[in-house]
């Protein structure tokens, strides 16, 4: 049986994406090769300031969406949120970090390409959601994005040559538009069944391994018919 495709979108910055990450990963360990997932970006913080600030205004700004953040990750296990996340480090937009990743992206596909947890894109990923999330380092600054470069064993002048090429924008806009394309309103988003059905937003593990679980044994019970 060909393993079911699931779309997933999500954006660096969003607290939701930072909480879903280990239910994402467990989904990933129990269904393993059952599964492939496609991860795309999208453009939940495209300008940080603008965003907080007028969705902010009358709610304390910066200073009241920290705290919104810390709230939201407070009634779950082993989230941590460092205090200074929002109110003092606020990095300015979730494309750079974005591009950071198209771009090691570009570089694994010159390679053989590895299990899920194993792809270079899939781990910088990671430690860029730990880094801004959990030890307050602005991810939009190539000075973090290097020290993740290095830390997880690439290059970064490799990862600057893809983007001074323009091919890591453009996979990255290729993201963006598809996400439009595909009308997702959050971070995450998991889009299964061939765009049929949709999930965003706080999602527990127990729905996701609800539903990949029935579109398994629908995919199951497809090869066995006799029509």
């Amino acid at each position: 049986m060909s393993a079911l495709k699931i779309v997933h979108f999500s954006d660096v910055l969003c607290v939701w994406a930072y909480i879903g990450q280990a239910s994402h990963f467990k989904l990933l360990e129990k269904f393993d090769d059952m599964i492939d997932v496609e991860e795309h970006f999208c453009s939940v913080f495209p300008d940080t300031q603008t965003k907080i600030i007028n969705a902010w205004r009358d709610r304390e700004g910066f200073d009241g969406y920290a705290d919104h953040v810390k709230t939201a990750a407070s009634s779950f296990d082993n989230v941590i949120i460092h205090d200074d996340v929002w109110s003092k480090v606020q990095p300015k937009s979730s494309a750079s970090p974005h591009l950071f990743i198209k771009a090691i992206e570009l570089l694994e596909h010159e390679a053989p390409e590895g299990k899920f947890f194993d792809r270079l894109s899939n781990r910088a990923a990671k430690e860029l959601r730990s880094a801004f999330f959990a030890e307050a380092q602005d991810i939009s600054d190539w000075a973090v994005q290097r020290a993740i470069s290095e830390k997880i064993g690439v290059a970064f002048d490799e990862v600057l040559k893809k983007i001074e090429t323009g091919e890591a924008i453009a996979k990255l806009t290729a993201d963006y538009e598809l996400a439009q394309s595909l009308r997702v309103q959050g971070s995450p988003t998991y889009i299964l069944s061939e765009g049929r059905q949709m999930l965003f937003g706080n999602i527990s593990y127990n729905i996701l391994e609800a539903n990949v679980a029935e579109l398994l044994s629908e995919k199951s019970n497809e090869i066995g018919s006799d029509c």
